[in-house]
Order: C-alpha cells, then sequence, then structure tokens
C-alpha cells in the first residue's frame, strides 16, 4: 500500500461502481487505487438486472462484448398455482432496438459476474484492486485527502471516493447523513442455489400463501444457478442456511426439499429507499449506494451506481490531467444527486406495483437540462436538445457510438451546419444528419450528454474553456 502521493484517487470499494470508476481513470492516464475491505470481489448475484444506459456505458468502458457474452435476456416469468402452470407473466415491457437506442432491453449478468469483467478490464488497463484493506480513517485538508486502513498502512491521495456501500464507512467518517424510508417492512431473503426440477427457460413465481411471502426462482444465465427470492412476514429473521431454504422451497413450492442441491451465496434485506443528504465533502465524493439506497425491483440500484461512477470519471480526468478548474467537480452533486432522488422515486413506485417496468426503467431518458455544464443556443431546438443523451445513428458511414468510445469528446456537424476543428482530443464527424438528430452543432461530453448545441460555433472556444485541455 502506498504511503506517498504516487496515487491521484482513491476508490473505496471494489463493486461495480468503484471498478467502473477505476476502468474510467485508467483509460485517462490518473493513477487510482481500488481499496476494498474484503479478501476477494462479492459472490452474489445480487444486482443481476444490466439496463440499456449502462449497456452503452459498458460499450465505451470497453467491456460490452463480454457483458453480452456472460448474460442473456430476462425470462418470461410464470405463475405457479398448486404445482401447476398458470400463466405468464412478463417481467418488463418489450421493446425493440433502433437507430438511436440499439440496446433497448435489459440484460441479465449475476453481479459477480459482472464484478469480474470490470476487475479483468481495469487490469488490462494498468489498474488495480488492493483486497483486505478496512479503512478506519480518513482526514483531509487543502492539499489531498489521507486514508488510513485497519493494517496499519496509509495512502495520501488527491481526492477519494467513497464507493463502499449502503453501510459506508467513508460516509459513516465524513458525517454525512441519509434520508429515505422504509420501502417494505418485509424482510426478503436472496441466495443463489443449485437446484433440480424447474426448467431454466422461465422466471418461477409462486405466489404468497396464508401467512407466507412470494417466492421467485430465477435462472442465471451462463450459470448453472438460480436466484432466489423469498419474502417473509414484518418481524421473521430469514434462515440463511441450506436448510431453511429447503424448508422455504418445499413450502411454498411443489418442489421437494432435496431439489435444493446446493447453496452457493445468501443474504437478507428489508427493501430501503435512502439519499445522501450530500454527494461530496471537500475532496471526498460519494457514488453508488454510498450515496443511494434502492428497494432492487425495476433493476436500477447498480445502474444507477455505475452512471454515477461514469459521471466522476471524466470530471476527475479533467481536473488531474487537462488542467481544468476544480470547481467543474461540483457539478457531480448537481448532475448525479437530481437523477438519484428521481430513481429512488421510480424503484420505490415499481416496487409497491404503482408503475411498471418499462421505459423509464431503462434510464435512457435521463439527462442534464438543468446542469450549469448544459448551453442550448438553438433558437428552435428540437431532439436532441443539450444535456440529452447523444442517441446513435450513422453519419457519412461512421456509427456515432464507434465515434464517441473512448475518454474524447465529440463534435457532430450535422445537415450543413458550419464544421469548425477545435483540436485538442475532439474528434469532429461530419456529414448529414442521421434520423435521430436534426441539423446543427453538438458537442458530445466524454459521458455521452450533449454539452452544448448551435447552429454556429459562435461560443463553442469559451465553453470547452471550462475544461482544460478536452
Amino acid at each position: 500500500m502506498r504511503t506517498t502521493r504516487d496515487t491521484d484517487v482513491l476508490v473505496v470499494g471494489a463493486g461495480p461502481t468503484g471498478l467502473a470508476l477505476g476502468i474510467d481513470l485508467a483509460r485517462r492516464g490518473v493513477p487510482a487505487l481500488v481499496a476494498e475491505r474484503a479478501q476477494a470481489l462479492f459472490p452474489g448475484s445480487r444486482g443481476k438486472g444490466i439496463q440499456p444506459r449502462t449497456m452503452e456505458v459498458f460499450d465505451d468502458l470497453g467491456v460490452l462484448d463480454a457483458i453480452r457474452a456472460a448474460g442473456g435476456t430476462y425470462p418470461v416469468g410464470m405463475i405457479w398455482q398448486d404445482g401447476r402452470r398458470a400463466g405468464e407473466h412478463r417481467m418488463f415491457d418489450a421493446a425493440e432496438p433502433t437507430e438511436d437506442a440499439p440496446y433497448n432491453e435489459p440484460w441479465m449478468v449475476p453481479q459477480w459476474r459482472t464484478q469480474r469483467i470490470l476487475r479483468a478490464r481495469l487490469a488490462e488497463l494498468g489498474g488495480e484492486v488492493a483486497f483486505g484493506r478496512e479503512l478506519v480513517g480518513l482526514t483531509q485538508d487543502e492539499g489531498g485527502v489521507r486514508a488510513e486502513f485497519a493494517s496499519g498502512e496509509a495512502v495520501t491521495v488527491r481526492y477519494a471516493v467513497a464507493a463502499d456501500g449502503g453501510r459506508s464507512t467513508v460516509r459513516r467518517l465524513l458525517g454525512i447523513g441519509m434520508t429515505g424510508e422504509t420501502v417494505d417492512p418485509s424482510p426478503t431473503l436472496v441466495a443463489d442455489v443449485r437446484i433440480s426440477g424447474l426448467d431454466r427457460d422461465n422466471w418461477h413465481v409462486f405466489p404468497p400463501g396464508e401467512g407466507e411471502g412470494f417466492l421467485a426462482i430465477c435462472p442465471l444465465p451462463g450459470t448453472e444457478d438460480f436466484q432466489l427470492v423469498a419474502q417473509f412476514p414484518d418481524g421473521t429473521a430469514p434462515d440463511l442456511s441450506l436448510e431453511g431454504i429447503r424448508k422455504v422451497v418445499a413450502t411454498r413450492s411443489h418442489l421437494a426439499p432435496e431439489c435444493v442441491t446446493e447453496l452457493r451465496w445468501a443474504s437478507d434485506f428489508c427493501p430501503r429507499a435512502a439519499l445522501a443528504d450530500r454527494f461530496r465533502s471537500g475532496r471526498v465524493f460519494l457514488a453508488g449506494d454510498a450515496a443511494h439506497v434502492h428497494s432492487p425491483a425495476g433493476g436500477q440500484g447498480l445502474n444507477t451506481s455505475v452512471q454515477d461512477a461514469y459521471n466522476l470519471g471524466w470530471k476527475l480526468g479533467a481536473v488531474l490531467r487537462d488542467g481544468a478548474e476544480a470547481a467543474l467537480l461540483d457539478s457531480y452533486e448537481e448532475e448525479r444527486r437530481p437523477v438519484a432522488a428521481e430513481v429512488l422515486g421510480l424503484s420505490t413506485r415499481v416496487h409497491r406495483g404503482e408503475t411498471r417496468r418499462g421505459g423509464a426503467t431503462r434510464q435512457l431518458g435521463i439527462g442534464y437540462r438543468k446542469s450549469p455544464l448544459t448551453h442550448e443556443t438553438r433558437a428552435d431546438p428540437g431532439a436532441p436538445r443539450a444535456g440529452d443523451r447523444a442517441p446513435d445513428g450513422t453519419v457519412a458511414g461512421v456509427r456515432l457510438f464507434d465515434a464517441f468510445r473512448g475518454p474524447h469528446w465529440t463534435l457532430l456537424a450535422l445537415g450543413g451546419a458550419p464544421a469548425p476543428d477545435p483540436g485538442g482530443r475532439i474528434r469532429v464527424v461530419r456529414g448529414p444528419a442521421p434520423g435521430t438528430y436534426g441539423p446543427g452543432l453538438y458537442l458530445v461530453r466524454p459521458d455521452g450528454y450533449i454539452g452544448w448545441a448551435a447552429d454556429t460555433a459562435a461560443g463553442l472556444p469559451d465553453y470547452l474553456a471550462r475544461f482544460g485541455r478536452c
């Protein structure tokens, strides 16, 4: 463990948030260390749903092919009654790929596998994870952050990021509170099991009986495992042992106890929704579950967390590598906290059956129109507007997602709009406007959002000056 400042950023936690941030910093040439309290990556399937917007993020980070190979589409739900198939249930509203959104359906990958893929990519880029590093102390001043670990080792960095989960040690050390509510007081058990007697083509749902909660058993693609989820009455302490899970299965389904042949991982929780009062304290930032805790309904938590990292990564890179003013980092909380609040509400409504898993849960509509980084100067803007996600499309034979991929900015000069060459690390794409855009100039940020849109290049140099040598 480093004891001198040869690392610019310390990322506390090697879940999807911390690993995604590590990747983004590594590809920007920002020295960073991901420190994980545990001795290994998280072993469970918990956050198994990857939404279309996160698929786009993974495309940019260079892991999409591996994610697609490791997972599959969501299976159709099968409702069981008295040991018989009683009907199908679609977990998500169907959506076909389109020109602007080529990944338009959720993808199922067990969280442990997603994390392995992210860690492999981090290593490929020269990054590292330090396991067995339990944070016990954190101090900061105007020059940097000093983190102390239970082992007696320490590291001094310019910035630190809490990606250490809902029970975040960093958040506690900073004294940042969380405001929220219990979404459902009923305890929920989640486990990865091997089980016989069920097909792997359906998500098997057993409705609650008298005095019992529901049971759902979902096949995990690319594995021999099923994820089992069972709800219990308020005040119950779920038995996480193999025998306890066998009893639940035998009581609530037509399966015999011995059909559960192996228990690989288990945990329990009460669904809650909570939002950190702040996403930043000085040189320390909160991201992922350290900043917001979701009900798992709708598959929003992991996705919102990865997108926190994606938003923060390019801004840290701009300040640490490109000479941007440190004030740029203020925009992280300004952009991500409202998004997290909105998504928390969505997760809660899905959990309570007040809305379906549809367009909003895909997260393609998330944007930053009210951000201080957003400048829309067109007199009569159509879609997309500055602050919106930059859609895919094809311009003069160039696929836009291919043009966006990488840690650079992209300037689109479409439909005869003047085509300046701003220089620096900005890729310029010129050509007729595709069906997904109107004519004009669109400056696409490194995280795939339109930061600036105009009819002429006036004002572009002033806008870019805020971000250093981009």
